[in-house]
């Protein structure tokens, strides 16, 4: 008969009375063994599909929680959120005197620097201005400012640089006061510093003492990594424009 095996059992045929009972035959249907095979079969290939489409998911887990990277450190100073201080003396070259909660609501590039600007502090406005225009359509969420340190009138020279294209926001206040807010690292002074404030008016973050751009860039570039980071963090909360 196709598909099926015929044996004969062990147990020797029983007289009953003379009579010889009939030999019993045992049926195996190879059918259902074959189907029993195709279903193993079917099982192992799909756990093997999902290995393969989950082998990514496990590797990404494993680079990320046991084979964590070199090198993933800010380059920049990350520092507690301070307030600016809502009594923070501010006045225009003009002498017009404005609120501190007036540089709210965006993000600001400081430099800090005396009028005269010294080499220093023109590399630190160039550098500021450089960071701004390289974020992209981002740069409108960004704002520049140089807090002026003494009375000093700046050169018309650097005048007219800063206030080129998008004006850099130009503000005197005293360098103890702006000490309450403001801090250099440890060593340095406030002018060797570019600060990032948030939209919330809280300083967060301390650029290291940077070369000029023209003279080395990649520090530079360093630091707009970090700047770019925030700008992404931020950017289900924080929209371009002053209130």
């Amino acid at each position: 008969m196709s598909g099926s095996n015929f044996s004969v059992p062990t147990t020797p045929p029983v007289d009953d009375g003379g009579v010889r009972s009939p030999v019993g035959l045992t049926v195996h249907d190879m059918s259902v063994s074959r189907a029993e095979g195709r279903r193993t079969m079917g099982r192992l290939q799909m756990l093997l599909v999902l290995a393969c489409c989950a082998a990514p998911v496990v590797a990404s887990y494993v680079a990320y929680f046991l084979i964590r990277p070199e090198g993933r450190t800010n380059f920049s100073d990350l520092v507690k959120a301070t307030p600016i201080p809502e009594q923070l003396p501010l006045t225009r070259l003009t002498g017009e005197t404005i609120p501190a909660a007036t540089l709210k609501g965006q993000w600001l590039i400081a430099v800090v620097a005396d009028g005269a600007c010294n080499a220093l502090c023109e590399s630190n406005l160039l550098a500021q201005r450089q960071l701004r225009e390289s974020l992209g359509r981002d740069k409108e969420r960004v704002e520049r400012v140089w807090f002026v340190t003494d009375e000093t009138e700046p050169p018309e020279a650097v005048l007219r640089a800063v206030q080129a294209g998008e004006p850099t926001e130009i503000l005197r206040v005293p360098p103890s006061d702006l000490a309450q807010w403001l801090q250099p690292a440890p060593g340095h002074t406030l002018a060797q510093h570019l600060y990032i404030v948030d939209p919330m008016g809280q300083w967060m973050m301390r650029a290291p003492p940077l070369p000029s751009p023209e003279v080395d860039p990649a520090p530079m570039t360093r630091f707009k990594k970090d700047v770019e980071r925030l700008l992404r963090a931020s950017a289900a909360w924080d929209t371009a424009g002053r209130p």
